[in-house]
């Protein structure tokens, strides 16, 4: 309802940040999903079409090595237990307990570069040989891309839960940070499949 006329209406006491849809961060963060979440079906389609054009597929190459990329892809899953609990506590505004879930979602983050260097090793094929290697190395390259900007990011917010400058709204960083982790492990499970499991299940 409109203040009389010659009044004006007090704010001061509103909320000055919101979680999930009442936040622009969140709107923004999911924008960017759907905008990535198309870059990697994009990739997967032109998997898919390069294979339907080869007489042979992979090309010129064995399928590449599954210790790696399922050991990764277990330490990854793993990685939402602590992740959901650092979201739980942001929204509770627990920053102290917030902050030490960061510290260990940093630490797995760690892990998952360390096991992705060593997944680049066992592609057995490298991504200038033929469109089978370019197509694999894009698809591995463009996720670990999305593994090393969430990491700088969750290590940022780590720096600030602990020292600051610090406002509530760090909590809602917190959150959509998880967020975002959610869509990194979830978008690995069908690139995962293509990369180590569709070249093992020829027709």
């Amino acid at each position: 309802m409109a203040a009389p006329p010659g009044e004006v209406i007090d704010v001061s006491r509103l909320p000055t940040y919101g979680f999930g849809h009442r936040s622009l961060m969140w709107w923004g963060t999911i924008g960017l999903m759907l905008i990535e979440g198309t870059v990697f079906a994009i990739g997967i389609m032109s998997y898919f079409y390069l294979r339907g054009l080869a007489p042979r597929w992979p090309i010129s190459a064995d399928p590449p090595g599954l210790g790696w990329g399922t050991a990764n892809t277990v330490l990854l899953l793993l990685s939402l237990l602590p992740n959901h609990l650092a979201k739980r506590a942001a929204e509770a505004r627990q920053r102290r307990r917030a902050a030490l879930w960061m510290v260990v979602c940093l630490v797995l983050a760690g892990a998952f570069l360390v096991l992705r260097a060593l997944e680049f090793t066992t592609l057995n094929i490298l991504w200038n040989e033929n469109a089978y290697g370019a197509v694999v190395w894009f698809l591995l390259g463009l996720h670990t891309t999305h593994l090393i900007t969430d990491t700088v990011d969750t290590a940022v917010l780590t720096v600030l839960l602990f020292t600051g400058p610090f406002d509530g709204r760090r909590h809602v960083d917190v959150s959509e940070n998880a967020m975002y982790w959610y869509f990194v492990v979830f978008s690995w499970v069908p690139i995962y499949a293509v990369i180590y499991l569709a070249p093992r299940l020829q027709g």
